[in-house]
């Protein structure tokens, strides 16, 4: 989210699509494909929020936002682009701002507790 993913980025992206949304190795990378294609030629977040926000219902849009901080967390460092990224998708998705620091402390929390470094 703060330029181009890495590879850990890449990994967890495909790992979150696959577990979230029972999807095989195959599917996860065409959806990527396609996703990628789109946001190229994207120039808000709020084409992507709107679908969003018609589709899916608020238990829905909790979760995408912690996958979001999930992806953010996968390289070990949140920068604040990908912060405000978050937040701004978060507002346009109807998340509030206590749910969406909740979100990320539970990611970040969870993410340390499973670090055997930590």
């Amino acid at each position: 989210m703060d330029g181009e993913p890495s590879e850990t980025e890449k990994r967890k992206l495909h790992a979150l699509l696959e577990y979230r949304f029972n999807l095989d190795p195959g599917t996860a990378d065409r959806l990527i494909a396609d996703a990628t294609l789109v946001e190229g030629e994207a120039v808000d977040l709020y084409h992507f929020t709107s679908i969003i926000m018609r589709e899916v219902n608020e238990e829905g849009r909790l979760r995408i936002v912690e996958m979001m901080w999930e992806l953010v967390y996968a390289d070990g460092y949140v920068s604040e682009f990908e912060d405000n990224i978050v937040w701004r998708a978060a507002d346009l998705l109807g998340i509030s701002s206590r749910d969406r620091i909740n979100l990320k402390h539970r990611v970040s929390d969870g993410r340390l507790a499973s670090d055997p470094a930590s």
